[in-house]
């Protein structure tokens, strides 16, 4: 049994080494490294398996969009020649006469009713035609609703009433009647009656007739943002050291607004992909010979009772898309927010 001064003794008899000497075997504790927010969001990113399946998801329908024409040319087929009528691949009604609705090692998802056009290119055309009109609307509406929003929460006062009731009035208006009525309008203010109406100048009308409509959401939340940053130390510090107002809206309070910013644009893109894809049924976007989801799905619901595939490609291509959009959108945010994990 060891006494009380024996065990004095030993511990008296133990030191620190301050230049790190001691057993070489045993491992100093890891160095701390920091990390830069934007670090941390990645690595919250990298752990989340359905975001970056996601993600990949995504990833993929751009690069068709982006390398449409590469793509069709490496199939052998285009998007606007009349496979059924020239290879006598359609029946007399107009149906592809082999099963399921014409597939085979040369039309991989099947020919088109009626004029025969091969569905696997259009597929990949009307990829790049909705999203590049959904991406022009969303990048428009970012950037007006967050000026706006800038604008409207850092001012306040009357500039903030007023705008403030612009946006309510604008907000009040039922947007798929909007679309609707409006895009005609658009059209016959550039198109006389009777002339032939350039793709160009409906694709322009699509985008602004949605763009309209498209950034007041955003700019109201910019806005409730701006409001609770204006109100911080380093806001009012920046102010009492003479930093003019347009200064303190892009160094102080736009980086602070990115995240929710960002995560906005990846839900709001899918959004107009669907409205874009809606107006294009309903005849009010798009039109033939133009690819496009929406013109697909027109053509399909005249024949979904003799050949649902021509349905199913596009309407399942959709369904991937959107639902990949949201959820990765989901994803970012979780990355860029821990606090809004579920």
């Amino acid at each position: 049994m060891t006494s009380p001064s024996q065990a004095a003794e030993s511990a008296g008899s133990l030191t620190l080494d301050p230049e790190g000497g001691g057993d070489p075997s045993q491992k100093r504790p890891p160095e701390l490294i920091g990390r830069s927010p934007r670090q941390l969001a990645w690595i919250r990113f990298k752990r989340d398996k359905v975001g970056i399946l996601c993600a990949v998801i995504v990833g993929c329908f751009i690069l068709i969009a982006i390398f449409a024409p590469l793509i069709v040319k490496l199939y052998g087929q285009n998007a606007y020649s009349l496979y059924g009528q020239d290879d006598g691949l359609l029946n007399a009604y107009g149906l592809p006469i082999k099963p399921n609705g014409g597939i085979d090692g040369t039309h991989w998802f099947g020919v088109e009713p009626g004029l025969g056009r091969d569905i696997f290119a259009l597929l990949v055309y009307g990829i790049r035609t909705s999203l590049v009109i959904a991406l022009c609307v969303t990048i428009l509406s970012v950037v007006l609703g967050v000026l706006v929003g800038l604008v409207q929460g850092y001012l306040a006062g009357k500039t903030d009433y007023f705008v403030g009731r612009f946006s309510d009035l604008v907000m009040s208006f039922p947007q798929q009647l909007f679309f609707i009525a409006f895009t005609p309008v658009v059209l016959s203010l550039f198109v006389k009656p009777g002339a032939e109406e350039p793709t160009s100048l409906r694709f322009l009308a699509l985008v602004l007739v949605q763009f309209v409509l498209g950034w007041m959401a955003l700019g109201r939340l910019v806005r409730a943002q701006v409001l609770s940053l204006r109100e911080r130390e380093y806001i009012e510090a920046a102010r009492l050291s003479g930093a003019s107002g347009f200064r303190i809206i892009r160094k102080e309070l736009l980086p602070n607004l990115w995240t929710t910013i960002l995560v906005q644009a990846t839900l709001m893109l899918p959004v107009n992909v669907t409205a874009e894809a809606g107006l294009s049924f309903l005849g009010v976007g798009m039109q033939q010979p133009t690819p496009d989801w929406g013109l697909m799905f027109q053509d399909a619901v005249q024949y979904y009772q003799s050949d649902i595939t021509y349905m199913f490609f596009p309407g399942v291509a959709m369904v991937i898309f959107v639902v990949a959009f949201n959820l990765l959108g989901d994803s970012v945010r979780d990355a860029l927010d821990p606090k809004t994990i579920r």
